[in-house]
């Protein structure tokens, strides 16, 4: 039975493979993209590149590839999201691999979104972006700047001044904190978007299957936490003094930043966490987390059209 390098070399030295050898080597010789890398590289000898021609034949067409991007999905290069470099290693030409832009583009999108975590917050608000929010309106104008001062002096840890941004439904509110969320994700701040209403109604489910615990510790310690729509709840006075109010208390001691949207003013929150399912009103209860509220954020008033009803 004939050996396998005696097939080889039968192989390598019939005419076919001579002609397609050539072949290659001449497309390969006469590549500008190879030219280049000759030109720039004077001590690269004939025999260095006739040992390397695999290396350089790979290179160009990866090479070729990447100047004709066609996206990260489609990119067929050996390692994808790669860009080929060529190196001389003693006698021989080799190729390196370095990460491309696309990818990196694509990574730094991705490491982003990582720093942004929400709860029922829909995708478009996940996706806002302060260059896409209409100015036209005064009011709005005046929010949107002082959530850009927000985002621009944010310091979870050292400083715990956050933002209440309240007015009638539909004017944008949580449209412009997802900006803010984005905004910090771009300074590397990690922050969390958090729809009150169905997130008190998850603590509340949370006591029969014992996550309670796990989803109050993943909210207090967010870098940035901003409750979206509070005072829409149907509240309970253990869920503003135990869940709410740990919260608060929590995040006020650690000097990590909380930020609000609600349809009510200071006075009318005030008053709807006073409300007791048992009957009657918990003033004092209520005042000692609007104490917290107060304190730890700047109150802004947001106004213009119903982006709803334009939608």
């Amino acid at each position: 039975m004939e050996s396998i390098q005696s097939s080889l070399q039968k192989m390598m030295s019939g005419e076919k493979f001579l002609k397609q050898y050539e072949k290659m080597k001449h497309e390969i010789f006469t590549d500008p993209i190879i030219n280049e890398f000759i030109g720039k590289n004077p001590q690269v000898s004939l025999e260095m590149l006739e040992k390397s021609l695999p290396k350089l034949d790979q290179y160009r067409k990866e090479l070729n590839s990447c100047n004709n991007c066609p996206g990260l999905e489609k990119c067929s290069n050996l390692m994808q999201g790669y860009k080929p470099r060529l190196v001389i290693e003693r006698n021989y030409v080799d190729i390196r691999f370095e990460i491309c832009e696309t990818k990196l583009k694509i990574d730094r999108q991705k490491q982003q979104q990582s720093l942004i975590k929400s709860l029922y917050i829909p995708k478009d608000i996940l996706e806002a972006r302060f260059e896409n929010i209409d100015q036209r309106e005064e009011l709005r104008m005046a929010a949107t700047a002082a959530a850009l001062e927000f985002v621009m002096e944010a310091d979870p840890g050292n400083h715990s001044m956050g933002l209440y941004l309240y007015g009638k439904f539909g004017v944008g509110k949580t449209y412009i904190m997802g900006a803010v969320a984005n905004a910090l994700a771009d300074r590397g701040i990690e922050t969390m978007l958090v729809y009150t209403p169905d997130f008190f109604r998850e603590m509340k489910q949370s006591i029969g299957d014992g996550t309670l615990n796990q989803k109050l510790e993943r909210v207090k310690n967010a870098g940035v936490l901003i409750l979206d729509d509070i005072g829409a709840e149907s509240l309970s006075s253990w869920i503003r003094d135990d869940v709410l109010g740990v919260i608060l208390q929590y995040r006020m001691l650690e000097k990590l930043p909380t930020l609000f949207t609600s349809n009510f003013d200071y006075e009318e929150l005030e008053e709807h966490l006073s409300y007791s399912e048992r009957g009657g009103f918990e003033q004092l209860k209520a005042k000692r987390i609007m104490e917290r509220i107060r304190h730890y954020t700047r109150p802004v008033y947001v106004d213009g059209s119903n982006r709803r009803e334009q939608n």
